[in-house]
């Protein structure tokens, strides 16, 4: 067997500061400044900031009135999700065209799975060529690092950055990664930190050196996925990236209706369902569609591409308007749906711009209410109508 049969050779690249770079790719007047994007009260939150910034000690979820007394000459623009859904797809298709496997895991990373190349090409100077490419096509500036996993070329990305690149060699990931901080490692929580920081864990390489055993009497069947990781193994496969990904539901109505006030109570309900799931599984969605059946058995359906987002409000808004352009035929109702496709991994200040530190605070309590008690634990007033128990049957 050829000895390149038991490698991998696994990319990770991360748009670097990519709301930032958006934005000093629309206003040049920005580069080199120290930029803050967010909403423009004083009550709302940073989504992202530049480097500029982050020497102040401003970061992102901050409130933006703590980072205007951290950097008071810092400039603040509102995002422009639009602008950044737009370039997120332009780089997308860029590197879906390019390389064997990709997995998008949020809006501005993604993965690529480059074993195989090396007996051609090269990973090293395919990923060089492929960096170039992208810049060539969006503009913006990618970071990426080249290793033989996912978790290890994850963590060097964020030392090849600004704009950078960085390789490890094959049989050198637990000596790359030794040693790091612990926070580095993906998967180690605030809790999970605090706990190993008081047993006196501060590097990966004495994580690396705890047995398996007590890692898993520690911290369970994460303890041992930890353990591996900290020793340079991740195993965990590139998944195929698909933008026909989904999640929906919909309600078919034993007793056709035409009442509008419980025709919108349903699709609120749905649709903060959906929302609750995506923010769950730290997703967002590019895409809404809407399904209308008639009493005579019609069935319409409308879709609207849309930024990525999992805000109750933005997605509500959509969803209504596209029932609005669907329903014209003042027919009774038989069944409606809701669905939201393109999914991508990622999460976000709720709502990134609009939302205040409270709103955002209040959304995460709901959410907690939900993951405990149900997706229906708690919801919208105006979704809330006494319904016979056999008035609707739920599909899912």
């Amino acid at each position: 067997m050829d000895l390149f049969d038991n490698k991998r050779f696994v990319a990770h690249l991360d748009l670097d500061t990519f709301f930032v770079s958006v934005e000093r790719l629309k206003n040049s007047k920005f580069i080199g400044k120290p930029l803050i994007v967010g909403g423009m009260s004083d009550r709302a939150v940073v989504s992202a900031c530049s480097y500029e910034t982050r020497k102040f000690g401003v970061h992102s979820a901050m409130p933006m009135k703590l980072a205007l007394r951290l950097c008071p000459h810092a400039i603040v623009v509102r995002g422009d999700m639009d602008s950044y859904s737009y370039y997120s797809r332009v780089v997308t298709d860029v590197v879906r065209d390019t390389v064997p496997v990709m997995e998008k895991a949020s809006v501005d990373e993604f993965y690529v799975d480059l074993t195989g190349v090396d007996r051609f090409f090269g990973c090293s100077q395919f990923m060089v060529e492929l960096k170039t490419k992208i810049q060539k096509e969006s503009g913006l500036p990618i970071s990426y690092a080249l290793a033989s996993n996912k978790l290890v070329s994850k963590v060097a990305t964020d030392d090849a950055k600004p704009d950078g690149k960085k390789e490890i060699l094959h049989g050198f990931e637990k000596d790359y990664l030794a040693p790091l901080k612990i926070q580095r490692m993906p998967g180690i929580g605030e809790k999970t930190s605090m706990l190993l920081l008081q047993m006196g864990v501060k590097t990966i390489k004495i994580l690396s050196e705890i047995p398996a055993p007590m890692m898993h009497n520690l911290l369970g069947k994460n303890g041992i996925d930890l353990s591996r990781k900290a020793n340079g193994i991740d195993t965990s496969p590139i998944v195929p990236y698909s933008e026909q990904k989904s999640i929906g539901t919909e309600e078919t109505f034993i007793q056709d209706t035409i009442d509008m006030q419980f025709l919108n109570s349903e699709l609120i309900r749905m649709t903060e369902r959906l929302t609750f799931q995506l923010r769950n599984q730290e997703r967002l969605t590019g895409c809404v569609t809407v399904k209308l059946r008639y009493a005579n058995f019609d069935t319409v359906s409308k879709q609207m591409v849309i930024s990525y987002t999992a805000s109750d409000s933005v997605l509500l808004k959509k969803v209504k308007e596209l029932f609005v352009k669907l329903y014209d035929r003042r027919m009774l109702v038989r069944l409606i749906g809701v669905r939201f496709s393109h999914l991508v991994q990622g999460s976000q200040q709720i709502n990134l711009f609009e939302d205040t530190e409270e709103a955002v605070r209040l959304y995460q309590a709901m959410d907690a209410m939900r993951a405990r008690y149900g997706d229906e634990a708690i919801k919208r007033a105006v979704s809330v109508k006494k319904i016979e128990k056999d008035h609707r049957t739920p599909h899912f």
